[in-house]
């Protein structure tokens, strides 16, 4: 199994989804002790946003800058984890009702037309399927389907859409919500999610994506 990890919480070890991602990442690795791993925390490195360059790049014009040329090289090989991984940990926490702008910048480098999805006389088609994506969601309130404002959730109905637009039909959430409520919300939440790890991720190992190997 080959499996790609990701950080976008700008908290540090006070994160919530950080530890999520982290309960999740080593419940898998201890499923499958020969896993090959990657690790991006996308906000100790983190990728630039998208600009014209980019995407004139991304047409073949050569890049005037070394500083862009590396940054192009660097959306390549992130590129290529994705397309690689059998499974995928997303440590992502909701800001301001949406994801962090790290982690957006990761996803406007793996949606690329033509690798992860193509469009058709018969609408989109992903081309990134066969794998799994878990996401260790964390909220500062209470966003779940039965909320009153259920309707203010940005980060997780995004994900489900964006990667389902790549074709990843196995999308499993770890939730964690109402962190900003109390410490005792908090610890709460955290402590109830763990619990989930383990029925989360059975499966998620089982069949390897190797056609996007």
């Amino acid at each position: 199994m080959r499996l790609l990890h990701l950080d976008a919480s700008i908290l540090g070890a006070n994160s919530a989804s950080r530890e999520l991602s982290a309960a999740v990442a080593a419940r898998l690795r201890r499923e499958t002790p020969s896993a090959e791993v990657i690790y991006r925390d996308l906000v100790q490195a983190p990728l630039d946003h998208l600009s014209g360059a980019h995407l004139a790049a991304g047409q073949g014009v050569v890049p005037e800058s070394a500083a862009l040329q590396k940054d192009i090289t660097e959306s390549q090989a992130v590129l290529a984890e994705f397309l690689a991984a059998d499974t995928v940990v997303i440590g992502a926490p909701m800001y301001n009702f949406s994801i962090p702008s790290q982690l957006k910048a990761w996803i406007d480098r793996i949606a690329v037309k033509g690798k992860t999805f193509a469009y058709s006389e018969y609408g989109p088609k992903g081309l990134a399927g066969g794998k799994t994506v878990i996401i260790a969601s964390a909220r500062g309130g209470f966003y779940g389907a039965q909320s009153p404002v259920a309707a203010w959730d940005h980060q997780e109905s995004y994900l489900r859409t964006v990667f389902g637009f790549l074709g990843v039909t196995d999308i499993r959430f770890l939730r964690a919500e109402g962190v900003n409520v109390s410490a005792e919300q908090k610890d709460k939440a955290i402590a109830e999610a763990r619990g989930e790890v383990a029925s989360l991720v059975a499966g998620a190992v089982a069949q390897p994506a190797a056609a996007l190997h």
